[in-house]
């Protein structure tokens, strides 16, 4: 599965498949406080009879639905790219800089003010739930869509660094779900956003000028660590 930088992400229906099994296990842990929340709301507006039960369901697909479409804007880009630059972002051409540049710029985005605005959205669930509540199934959906959208404007970046570094490595999907989990969960998480900026500098330029020295990055074309592990 783990082909390095540049995994092919197959056809549409079966990348979409894996990417909302993906964003599940990535980003429900994190997400919970604002599910819980959602609830907690819910059942006690219904318990006093002033709305009908809204299952959480309903809020978690609109959700993912939010990173579903941020998962086929990333597939267009991705076979855009392929169709125009073909053999020149090959590992052992360009492909070091294009994948070091991009962990650069991901990590110069966690220092920027939207950054900044959609991690304290995505920190402070009842905030939101208190004055953004929507009626109904059609309401808890747009929820859902809202605070994923949010949670999109927060994490983007730190889905760029999982693309450039392997999307299919369960290795670093685990790193970009810890660092997710910190930034939204921890007492501290607004400022281990800066200590993750200057992290994810250092291994774009990693990356970009000795790659075969990051640890858990598989080079493309290589056989991946489990398989090579293998008698």
């Amino acid at each position: 599965m783990d082909a390095g930088p540049g995994t092919d992400l197959g056809g549409l229906g079966w990348f979409i498949g894996i990417w909302v099994t993906m964003m599940a296990a990535m980003m429900l842990p994190s997400v919970s406080p604002m599910v819980l929340a959602f609830a907690r709301v819910s059942r006690e507006r219904s318990s006093r009879g002033q709305a009908a039960f809204v299952p959480t369901w309903v809020f978690l697909a609109g959700y993912l639905a939010a990173w579903t479409v941020y998962g086929l804007l990333a597939y267009g880009v991705f076979r855009a790219v392929n169709s125009v630059a073909g053999d020149a972002l090959a590992w052992d051409r360009a492909g070091p800089y294009v994948a070091g540049g991009a962990i650069f710029a991901a990590g110069l985005y966690q220092l920027t003010p939207i950054k900044d605005v959609c991690l304290r959205h995505c920190r402070t669930p009842l905030h939101f739930l208190l004055h953004g509540w929507h009626e109904g199934r059609l309401g808890a959906l747009r929820m859902g869509a809202e605070h994923g959208l949010y949670c999109v404007g927060c994490c983007w970046g730190l889905m760029v660094v999982l693309f450039s570094l392997g999307v299919m490595s369960l290795f670093w999907m685990g790193v970009i779900a810890g660092v997710i989990f910190a930034e939204k969960v921890f007492p501290s998480g607004a400022r281990l956003t800066r200590v993750f900026a200057v992290a994810f500098v250092v291994l774009g330029i990693w990356v970009a000028v000795a790659p075969e020295s990051v640890p858990g990055l598989t080079k493309p074309g290589s056989a991946p660590a489990m398989q090579r592990m293998a008698p």
